[in-house]
């Protein structure tokens, strides 16, 4: 009977995929250096825009040598203000650019990109080419990320939805997310809690919160889950909230949603993958999350072949789990768990 050793296995939301391993070496391609160029840095504040050197008040009370000194220490306007340069490469300047302009919509975007980027090329027709490289590259680089996440959510069995709220009297922005960070972890590394978020900015108010999808193991909740008679804004109308005490004494507010089923789980995935293009944000990610379990896969459990050039196979849905020719069981999330795993 033919199989694979060693195979790479994730779920995609409805199948099992393996990908088998391989021994073809792989090279590291060598980094070429990239040019770099001068960039101005524009650091003129408010206070310091034109203003009258020198009131009248202090022309009436000091000498003609006391007033010069007095001029002479006296920042001078932001016209006459010698500008700050940088060294940058061209990437780094478009993914400053590209954040900067990130609210706009696609089109106008790259309009304010290459607007911006122009006087760095020779001709229009260069820069134009730069631009749209670049944008493919962050387009490739957003459908890895959202990739990556889709792999790890579904080797976890999530239970709720959470969204975590700063009050102004307990925290700062800054502290906010440094505290609830290292809470989170604590929980992670003590209680067992699994958990993939991000970080967004409410859309009129601006205010800094947390939405992540939580496994919370049986017993370890802390505080008391209480329910809330609250106004929801979205559907316009009173719902019943279920927050926790222990994080809303510590930080302000939360809510927890029970996620019940794959369809909650897949509506809440969405939620989050929503903010990865719209702020640019990193996906935070707990310890103990994977996207691959390393498995043997012998024949009668492979469907077919699928992907590009047929390198990945398709297997059953109770297919059956081998460690290095050892029965394990057929799949299923405790025989998972006992799975090595990998990234």
């Amino acid at each position: 009977m033919a199989w694979y050793a060693e195979a790479k296995v994730y779920f995609d939301g409805s199948h099992y995929i393996a990908i088998p391993r391989t021994t073809r070496p792989t090279k590291k391609r060598p980094k070429l250096p990239e040019e770099t160029i001068t960039v101005a840095i524009d650091e003129v504040k408010d206070s310091e825009l034109s203003e009258p050197l020198i009131s009248s008040e202090i022309e009436e009370n000091f000498s003609f040598e006391e007033v010069s000194e007095i001029v002479e220490e006296t920042p001078i306007s932001a016209e006459k203000r010698p500008k700050r340069t940088k060294q940058i490469t061209k990437k780094e300047l478009f993914n400053e650019l590209y954040a900067k302009y990130i609210d706009l919509k696609k089109k106008e975007r790259k309009k304010m990109i290459l607007k911006d980027m122009r006087e760095y090329f020779d001709d229009y027709e260069k820069c134009e080419a730069f631009v749209n490289v670049n944008f493919d590259r962050k387009q490739r680089n957003l459908i890895c990320r959202r990739v990556r996440m889709i792999r790890k959510a579904n080797l976890v069995n999530f239970n709720y939805f959470c969204t975590f709220t700063y009050d102004d009297k307990l925290h700062s922005e800054h502290s906010f997310r440094k505290k609830l960070k290292i809470a989170l972890q604590n929980f992670s590394s003590r209680r067992g809690w699994k958990y993939i978020g991000v970080w967004e900015r409410a859309p009129e108010t601006k205010r800094l919160h947390f939405h992540g999808l939580f496994y919370i193991p049986e017993g370890t909740m802390p505080g008391e889950i209480e329910e809330h008679n609250d106004y929801n804004f979205k559907l316009k109308r009173r719902t019943i909230t279920l927050q926790n005490s222990y994080f809303n004494q510590r930080f302000g507010r939360s809510d927890f949603e029970p996620i019940r089923s794959k369809y909650d789980l897949l509506e809440e995935m969405s939620y989050i993958m929503k903010y990865l293009e719209k702020t640019e944000e990193k996906i935070v990610y707990s310890k103990g999350l994977y996207q691959y379990f390393i498995s043997d896969i012998i024949e009668d459990d492979i469907v077919c072949t699928i992907g590009q050039e047929d390198r990945k196979l398709l297997l059953f849905d109770d297919f059956m789990c081998l460690d290095e020719g050892e029965l394990i069981g057929k799949v299923s999330p405790e025989v998972i768990a006992r799975m090595r795993k990998c990234n």
